[in-house]
């Protein structure tokens, strides 16, 4: 005879609870894993571009946009690290943390992709533009650009913080509804204090 009180079986469409969480972890550690490689890649790029006969060691480039190239390269560095320590930070808000770590990877991809715009401004010097340069008639730097940014709210959509359950979210509305209770409070040392 069958049990009256037996549940409805769980559809694949909806796991369950227990499989949720461990689905949630694993999402958020392939968002993050995401944010660390565009980290990577902003922090070592542009050496890896820049740091030789087009741009560092170009002769023919005066001493002030050297300086400036060196500036861009140490920001890709420092906006790295600064993705890297809140994408890995454990303390504080999951959800603050996964701002402030998509606003960092993704600040260097938004000024390259500004930058264009400057007056007098070019993609390549003219002896170094190439047709191997471009990649299905875009310059290389736009379509990295492109990647960098895809991965970044790629990183962002999985890695957000899962909402707690409603019946959490009632449960803190309704203990946060009750009254303070009246009267003196007694604090740690011993002091009290009226609210």
């Amino acid at each position: 005879m069958r049990n009256s009180s037996s549940t409805a079986p769980v559809s694949a469409a909806t796991p369950a609870p227990s499989a949720a969480v461990p689905a949630a972890r694993t999402r958020t550690v392939v968002g993050k894993a995401m944010l660390s490689l565009v980290a990577l890649f902003t922090g070592v790029s542009p050496y890896l571009a820049d740091w030789n006969h087009t741009h560092v060691l170009n002769p023919l480039w005066p001493a002030h946009a050297k300086f400036h190239n060196g500036q861009t390269m140490a920001m890709g560095t420092l906006l790295a690290l600064a993705t890297l320590y809140f994408v890995w930070r454990r303390r504080g808000d999951a959800g603050s943390n996964l701002r402030a770590a998509v606003a960092f990877a993704g600040l260097y991809w938004v000024s390259q992709a500004a930058a264009i715009l400057y007056p007098g401004a070019a993609y390549f010097d003219p002896r170094f533009d190439t047709p191997g340069m471009y990649i299905a008639g875009l310059p290389v730097q736009a379509v990295i650009e492109i990647v960098a940014l895809a991965l970044i709210a790629g990183a962002a959509l999985l890695s957000r913080p899962t909402p707690a359950p409603r019946h959490v979210h009632k449960q803190q509305l309704t203990r946060n509804a009750q009254p303070e209770p009246a009267g003196p409070t007694t604090c740690l040392n011993g002091d009290e204090f009226h609210r």
